[in-house]
């Protein structure tokens, strides 16, 4: 096989077969096989086919092609090779197909597994015995975290006492139903990073997990400190990118007895390595107080306030930041202010590739209630720098839009959507493009039926 031919194999094992598993052909470093080096190697898995492409093959002087490899015993039975031949559809040129099972050492079949979608990999552990044993190793894991990176996924929640869903795959454009593990209800609040989803019930705040929701591992941590019952709570987690460790912060803020202007707010961090809650900080804010809106973005702790009136202030939000490295907010933390770039409905914080990224309603000048549109802007320093402004005719694909809505996002992909329907519009931050996802399966079942959500990293290498 030479040229720009695909070699077409049929994912068949005497055990076991998989079908309709569909993937965009992906680029793969050069592999060295033996003698052999494969350069762009190209993978296309199409329903029950894998396809190979090398537009370069190289053997070295005296090796054989690990095609004709496969050939040595032309007297065994045609049925567990499972040949034929068909003509392609560039060039009229004949296309073999050859078991996986019987051509493939194990590295190069896990070098493979590893660049399809992470929907893919599930089913391709489904085939048969060998291929599971291979997608539930170490060493896969290892190989899938560092051939392909994974877009985030989005999950989007339907109003119910029970947390059911779909997820969203950009990559494949389709929606799964999954469940997530312990969450009781859809109004939980909900911090995202690196694969781990945190999650804390609404009520008591007395409920916390970190889990995984693809490998559906899971964690219960002990009951977080501070005040037991709180008027608003923030959550926020970050994961270490080498250790796989993670830091929680929640933020409680209650409001003071009689007095709305002023509020008690606290900042409470776990440590997964020690294990352990640390109350970091307490202040007393005067005019503001904290909301359910913080992310951790380069070591930093961001926490958006909400006007809490009495005072002369211009606009309903702002932000504060407190850096966990040091425990330091130099400082009063209310002295690290900083001021939103218009006024807003409502502001979403997100951890864009450790740029702190804000999507947020676009409020009138007149009535800063009311929703004329949704920015993107990116912090630099202490000035926001807008990257993007939804277009109109998005803005008005949604239908009836709120002043509030679900946005979230991470690694170069935003999220967006109403409240009040399915729909969902991605924003690709590094190319500045909005896009419809596919359409959800759930739909609009009666007027106040509520839909939120968030993204996270699918992966299969992180554990709580």
């Amino acid at each position: 096989m030479c040229g720009d031919e695909w070699l077409r194999l049929h994912i068949r094992s005497q055990s076991g077969e998989i079908t309709h598993m569909h993937s965009q052909p992906c680029a793969l470093e050069t592999i060295p096989i033996g003698g052999s080096f494969f350069s762009q190697f190209c993978i296309w898995i199409w329903h029950d086919y894998l396809f190979l492409k090398a537009p370069f093959i190289f053997v070295m002087e005296g090796e054989a092609s690990w095609v004709n490899n496969s050939f040595e015993n032309p007297t065994r039975d045609i049925g567990e090779f499972d040949l034929f031949s068909e003509l392609s559809d560039e060039g009229n040129k004949e296309v073999n197909a050859i078991s996986v099972d019987l051509i493939l050492p194990d590295d190069l079949l896990e070098r493979i597994l590893a660049c399809l979608p992470i929907a893919s990999i599930f089913r391709a552990g489904c085939v048969c015995k060998r291929w599971h044993g291979i997608v539930s190793s170490r060493r896969f894991l290892w190989n899938f975290s560092h051939v392909l990176p994974q877009k985030p996924w989005y999950f989007m929640f339907t109003s119910s006492d029970e947390p059911v869903g779909y997820a969203f795959d950009p990559i494949l454009r389709k929606w799964f139903g999954i469940d997530l593990p312990h969450i009781k209800k859809s109004n939980w609040l909900i911090a995202t990073s690196r694969g781990l989803v945190s999650f804390m019930d609404n009520d008591s705040r007395s409920e916390l997990y970190v889990c995984n929701p693809i490998t559906k591992r899971c964690r219960k941590l002990q009951e977080p400190p501070g005040l037991k019952v709180s008027d608003y709570s923030a959550l926020a987690i970050s994961v270490n990118r080498i250790s796989h460790g993670y830091t929680i912060s929640i933020v409680k803020s209650k409001l003071g007895p009689g007095n709305f202007f002023q509020s008690d707010l606290s900042i409470h961090i776990y440590d997964s390595e020690t294990r352990m809650w640390v109350t970091s900080c307490t202040e007393v804010l005067t005019g503001w107080r904290g909301g359910d809106e913080s992310v951790i973005c380069g070591g930093v702790l961001y926490l958006l306030l909400y006007s809490a009136g009495g005072g002369s202030t211009d606009t309903r939000h702002g932000l504060i930041r407190y850096n966990l490295s040091n425990r330091s907010s130099h400082g009063l933390l209310i002295r690290s202010f900083i001021k939103v770039p218009c006024p807003l409905t409502c502001g979403r914080l997100m951890n864009l590739n450790e740029k702190l990224v804000m999507v947020g309603g676009i409020g009138k000048q007149d009535r800063p209630d009311i929703i004329k549109g949704i920015g993107i802007w990116v912090l630099n320093g202490k000035d926001w720098q807008e990257i993007a402004r939804m277009p109109h005719k998005f803005f008005q694909g949604f239908g009836e839009f709120d002043e509030v809505f679900a946005s979230s996002g991470t690694d170069n992909l935003i999220y967006i959507q109403s409240y009040g329907a399915p729909a969902l519009l991605v924003f690709d931050f590094n190319q500045r493009q909005w896009k419809w996802s596919q359409k959800c399966p759930v739909s609009k079942r009666f007027p106040l039926q509520l839909f939120t959500g968030f993204c996270f990293e699918p992966r299969l290498d992180m554990a709580p």
